[in-house]
């Protein structure tokens, strides 16, 4: 999957050097939280915070644009159970690698500014887990599938996103355990238009 990734990003590279104007691509920073929900209605949900980092290409079609793109994420999620009067806290810390494919339209689309809103799906693999409490790591899926949606900003060579992320299946399962995860993301990105 790596080799994969790394040779996708060179060929986008490759091919953008002969197109600018048509193509911006370049790296980008985020920050996250989440907030775990379950159906039980004994635990109590905590918000989280955590980082991104990746690239992004975006396709200029006039006022639409198409904008894939590659990170490495940390996503986390946290419960608190009460049970005889003790708490006790339960929570995974999940890295994945995650693909989103956005599709936008440029509301305000001037040449050193614009203002634009996406959509679209995001494809998340497993790379790393770690859980504590009643959870399993058995039980963690190891890739889910999830929407994003939101507002961005551009600005000379800066641009500027905030999104919000709702997965389409549950993070977390267990048969015998009558606790299935949704989870929900918000994401603060900035990226740095290269081309």
């Amino acid at each position: 999957m790596k080799k994969l990734t790394i040779i996708i990003i060179l060929a986008v590279f490759t091919f953008t050097g002969n197109a600018q104007g048509f193509f911006d691509i370049g790296p980008k920073v985020g920050f996250n939280t989440s907030k775990m929900t379950t159906n039980m209605a004994d635990y109590t949900p905590k918000s989280n915070s955590s980082y991104q980092f990746g690239a992004f290409a975006r396709i200029n079609l006039g006022r639409f644009y198409i904008q894939p793109e590659v990170y490495s994420n940390s996503k986390k999620g946290e419960v608190v159970s009460l049970s005889n009067g003790i708490s006790t806290v339960n929570s995974f810390d999940m890295k994945t690698l995650d693909v989103p494919a956005l599709l936008g339209i440029k509301i305000i689309n001037q040449k050193p500014f614009n203002v634009r809103v996406m959509a679209g799906p995001v494809f998340s693999f497993l790379t790393d887990k770690s859980v504590k409490g009643q959870f399993t790591e058995d039980n963690l899926k190891n890739s889910f599938f999830g929407w994003q949606y939101g507002v961005g900003v551009d600005f000379l060579f800066l641009t500027l996103d905030a999104r919000k992320e709702s997965f389409g299946n549950n993070l977390y399962s267990a048969p015998n355990f009558d606790f299935n995860t949704n989870s929900g993301t918000f994401v603060i990105s900035l990226g740095l238009k290269l081309f």
